[in-house]
């Protein structure tokens, strides 16, 4: 026991001493998001109650199928990929050319005003319904697919989070068009924890230095079928979903967060833009105890796309004090370009698995300069599959 005690505590330290390392040398932290695809196995009975006039013939059909429900979820877990972000930090050509103007400043500057991280499903997500149909490629019965959300931590706390889910008010919609439309009904949001300014060197994000910080995020859904004449449609964009978020310094609180819930039968405060088809079914015909053969389509398949963005712009305190801001930065740079932190690509993991408990689909990923992330990084930080 005792053994195993000091190896526990060994790798912890380990893992302790290896952050604290990477802190104190790299002022861009590792980034991790979680993001989340909720379903809800009430959603179904909503619709129905909508659509109650359909009748399905399914008998001892369905009981055959039944069985196939769920039967994949725990087969698309569990794959990791990665992929580099080729992100060269803007400070490494002011270190590097003779001439150092304010229109350098400017153009770096404006670099840091922007961060991106985009987040794709590892593999496709499957049972977008909770059942096969009989009725066709577009049957919206068992409709399970209720939303996405979003969620940074850092150090425990929760830095950021989004959820949407299907907007109950327009369930209309998916029975008169198959389209669905998504509401925003959570949010938490802090500017000075955002992963702006975007740099590698030690600058805070600062209300004095920095103005009208949005927050931008796009959730692309799409899908690839087989239909009834065996034609394949791969990798087609069912739908894109919008959200602009601009953050006002009077909206937050002392500690300097933006929080929004919406309650129920509220409108809400900010706005989800688009709209997305339902997934449509593949077509899997097979025979049955009978050797009757059956038209059948399947419970969907997905992928999803996030892409968020966090924005701002630079006072005209702090452009009125670029020469002095020069300086400081050219110092700072000068000592990063010694410890080889400038001019790095970054490099992305993504993790997905499949969360029984919740019932949700949960994509990790984690964003660092590549140098950083390596292995034991990924081991250690609880992304790995092994």
């Amino acid at each position: 026991m005792k053994k195993s005690f000091f190896s526990q505590r060994k790798t912890i330290l380990g893992v302790v001493t290896f952050l604290l390392l990477t802190c104190q040398t790299l002022s861009a932290q590792v980034v991790e998001y979680k993001t989340f695809v909720y379903t809800n196995d009430e959603l179904a009975n909503d619709i129905s109650k909508l659509n109650d006039e359909r009748d399905s013939s399914r008998g001892y059909l369905g009981d055959l199928l039944a069985v196939t429900t769920n039967s994949m979820k725990g087969i698309a877990s569990g794959y990791v990929s990665t992929f580099f972000d080729i992100g060269v930090n803007a400070i490494g050509q002011l270190v590097t050319r003779r001439e150092r103007q304010k229109k350098e400043w400017e153009e770096a500057v404006k670099k840091e005003n922007v961060y991106q991280t985009v987040i794709n499903s590892v593999s496709e997500m499957s049972d977008f319904y909770d059942a096969p149909s009989f009725d066709g490629a577009m049957d919206p019965k068992g409709m399970r697919f209720d939303g996405i959300g979003c969620l940074r931590t850092e150090a425990g706390d929760t830095t950021f989070y989004i959820s949407c889910h299907i907007d109950r008010d327009k369930l209309h919609r998916i029975i008169n068009h198959s389209k669905f439309e998504l509401v925003l009904d959570t949010l938490i949001l802090s500017p000075t924890h955002s992963s702006l300014p975007n740099t590698q060197l030690s600058i805070p994000f600062s209300f004095e230095e920095r103005k009208d910080f949005t927050l931008s995020m796009d959730i692309t859904i799409s899908s690839s079928w087989m239909n009834e004449i065996v034609q394949l449609q791969k990798n087609q964009e069912l739908g894109t979903f919008t959200i602009n978020i601009p953050v006002d310094p009077q909206t937050l609180d002392k500690n300097g967060f933006l929080r929004y819930v919406r309650h129920q039968g509220e409108a809400p405060r900010y706005r989800v833009l688009g709209e997305c088809f339902i997934v449509p079914r593949s077509y899997m015909g097979f025979r049955d105890e009978r050797d009757n053969f059956k038209d059948c389509w399947g419970t969907g398949e997905y992928k999803l796309t996030v892409s968020i963005k966090e924005s701002c712009d630079v006072t005209e305190q702090y452009r009125a004090n670029w020469k002095n801001d020069y300086k400081h930065r050219k110092e700072m740079a000068k000592k990063g370009k010694e410890m080889g932190l400038l001019e790095q690509s970054w490099q992305i993991v993504s993790k997905q698995d499949w969360n029984e408990i919740t019932k949700s689909w949960v994509i990790t990923t984690l964003k660092a300069p590549s140098k950083y992330i390596s292995t034991d990084l990924i081991n250690r930080l609880g992304i790995n599959t092994e």
